[in-house]
């Protein structure tokens, strides 16, 4: 065994069916006495009906989170924070709900009880990314970190199908590209893994029976495994390309990981080698970009960036961007083979290692 480094992020999980129920609980153990519940416009009725519940220990619902964390919708949120004493901030959805969460966190060094209803997985990382006047930006810092996630399986049931699938694509890609992070270690390699199989297995019952219960659960563990890889190590290509694209053209999260995934395994295939061996062992594939393909193309999600709307200018526009600011990769950042792999992406080609 070669020598590594591995630093445990800190941080309580309540996992099982029926877990929002222990919501005042966290509440207690956080000494949180005013706390602002937060979600989507999609999400305001589930949002209301947890206000209801909490009883005097629910401050106020904020229903306006934004997808890429615009700051002006933080500002907004903040105005609510300071009118109502809030002394807790309870995010209940998926990245957008815990990124203005997180947001405001930052802002105020208050505490969080995260409640996901997807596979994003963004509650178990201390990185937040915020887009203004068009550049989206991300920062880590432990401010930002969730201090409770409660993962309820009931509230995954009614995640349709398609959503399902693109938001579970979003969370393989964390655990993804923690194979051939530049700071991995065997810990993680094997979180990644172990999220990896669970996820993908759970994904293909869940695309037949949405309803089947077992892989609801089995999706949302390997969600959580997927998500706490993102959180204790760095990422590389994938994710730079996707906060590249989504923010600058405010493309859709989810959709924009799942098309570029498989485009992004295909960059780095011959070169993380050990990381694409567990990656195939994990999928039960020789060709992951392919399985992963496949799988986005199964659950009738877009592969293509022109179908989310993404001109095709954009294309030498985000290579220029993912080349300006230097980062981690396995293989080195050549500007023609990433134009290549986002006008792929972008046409929606299957991909193919060169």
């Amino acid at each position: 065994m070669e020598p590594f480094k591995y630093t445990g992020l800190p941080g309580r999980v309540i996992f099982g069916d029926g877990t929002l129920g222990q919501l005042k609980e966290e509440l207690a153990h956080l000494d949180c006495k005013s706390a602002m519940v937060i979600t989507t416009a999609f999400q305001k009725d589930l949002g209301q009906n947890i206000l209801s519940t909490l009883g005097e220990l629910g401050a106020v619902l904020y229903t306006n989170a934004q997808m890429h964390t615009p700051v002006d919708t933080t500002n907004e949120a903040m105005a609510l924070v300071s009118k109502n004493a809030v002394d807790c901030f309870i995010p209940v959805g998926g990245g957008s709900t815990i990124g203005l969460s997180k947001a405001l966190a930052l802002r105020t060094n208050l505490p969080q009880i995260a409640i996901p209803t997807t596979y994003a997985g963004s509650e178990m990382t201390p990185i937040l990314g915020q887009t203004e006047k068009g550049l989206k930006t991300t920062l880590r810092d432990m401010k930002v970190l969730p201090d409770s996630v409660i993962y309820d399986v009931s509230l995954t049931m009614s995640l349709p199908q398609t959503m399902s699938g693109l938001s579970g694509i979003n969370a393989i890609a964390h655990a993804v590209e923690a194979l051939y992070a530049e700071d991995k270690n065997p810990i993680i390699s094997m979180k990644a893994t172990e999220g990896i199989r669970a996820l993908y297995s759970a994904l293909s019952k869940i695309m037949i029976d949405p309803a089947d219960r077992g892989a609801r659960s089995d999706a949302l563990y390997g969600a959580w495994l997927c998500a706490s890889c993102l959180g204790s190590v760095g990422m590389a290509l994938h994710h730079k390309l996707c906060h590249t694209v989504g923010g600058t053209f405010n493309l859709p999260h989810a959709e924009t990981h799942a098309i570029i995934l498989p485009h992004a395994i295909a960059y780095n295939y011959h070169t993380a080698r050990d990381a694409m061996h567990k990656l195939c062992d994990a999928l039960g594939s020789d060709q992951p970009y392919n399985a992963l393909y496949n799988l986005t193309k199964s659950i009738g999600a877009p592969i293509s960036l022109k179908a989310l709307g993404m001109p095709e200018s954009g294309i030498q526009q985000a290579t220029d961007l993912a080349m300006k600011n230097q980062y981690y990769n396995p293989r080195p950042l050549e500007a023609d083979a990433i134009k290549t792999l986002l006008a792929k992406a972008w046409r929606g080609d299957a991909p193919t290692p060169d």
